[in-house]
């Protein structure tokens, strides 16, 4: 009976819940951090990158229209039609880009030649020219071959060290195609079953051998081209010992569609500063001497120098 008067031990279990989120200050502060990790990333991966690539980024944060407009690409409403653009402004954006690093290098070429004592005597008889073409070097002959022996196809041992030079040092770190073009003057060959033909291309063929012994890449020579006297560099003298050339071509990558003659850019002029722009259709003469500029006229123009 006594246990029916027991009173029951009751248990209360206090169940401790969490607190509050204490306004979540902590997850703003990993939210920076991660932001902060992640804007280090996109600076170190910038940092690493070419200049070209450089320059595109650098372009997109100029101008992002460019690259998001439905202008310039992407899908087009449906009651909008396509546009008829002669270029596009990203394309001549990058032909830009890319005369100048061939002007850089076409400087440097010239820098080397002519701070080495053993090419001294080649310094008026090259020209490195660039254009909307692209990158020209022109060797020019002289009377007694300076070059190659006349009417022989063998480069002559110092010219063979010059190709070597422009090669390992210039030409090899262009990403740019390279063409070979040999020329002769109006002088008919001596044998009848031999032609300029035949030494034209012959002699850019030389050239060719020596650049790619030099470090060239196996697939940088695009062409190699022979043209006999059939573009004369000195059309009103047919038999100037300068018609007789070897011409190394770096075309630019991207083709020109701005509408232009190539041909008829071919003859040096006067260039202003910035040497390239999207309407500078100038070519550029780097020559041995420099480039001055004009107190007259504001205008840099080339010092002349080369024949």
């Amino acid at each position: 009976m006594d246990d029916e008067h027991i009173q029951p031990i009751i248990v209360v279990k206090k169940v401790k819940g969490h607190g509050g989120h204490h306004g979540g200050a902590w997850k703003v502060a990993y939210a920076d951090f991660v932001t902060a990790m992640m804007a280090l990333f996109i600076v170190l991966w910038i940092v690493g990158q070419s200049k070209e690539v450089k320059h595109y980024i650098g372009a997109y944060f100029n101008d992002p229209g460019v690259f998001t407009n439905g202008r310039y690409g992407g899908v087009l409403p449906d009651e909008q039609k396509p546009l008829s653009l002669p270029a596009s402004p990203i394309a001549v954006d990058k032909r830009a880009f890319e005369m100048e690093l061939l002007k850089s290098e076409a400087e440097k070429i010239t820098k080397t030649i002519s701070q080495t004592p053993e090419f001294n005597k080649f310094k008026d008889k090259i020209t490195v020219t660039v254009t909307q073409e692209g990158m020209r070097i022109d060797l020019l002959e002289e009377s007694e071959g300076l070059f190659f022996d006349i009417g022989k196809i063998h480069i002559k041992p110092d010219t063979v060290k010059l190709l070597q030079v422009i090669a390992k040092s210039h030409l090899a770190k262009l990403k740019n195609g390279i063409i070979i073009e040999g020329y002769t003057d109006a002088r008919p060959y001596v044998s009848s079953d031999y032609t300029n033909w035949e030494l034209s291309t012959e002699r850019a063929n030389s050239a060719r051998k020596v650049l790619e012994e030099s470090g060239l890449r196996k697939d940088q020579i695009l062409e190699v081209r022979g043209f006999a006297d059939r573009k004369l560099r000195l059309p009103d003298k047919p038999m100037d010992f300068s018609n007789r050339r070897v011409s190394i071509l770096l075309p630019l990558s991207l083709p020109n569609k701005l509408g232009n003659n190539m041909a008829a850019q071919d003859s040096p002029g006067v260039i202003s500063k910035p040497a390239v722009s999207r309407s500078d259709n100038h070519p550029v003469n780097i020559n041995f001497d420099g480039l001055v500029k004009s107190p007259a006229t504001g205008r840099v123009e080339i010092n002349p120098g080369l024949g």
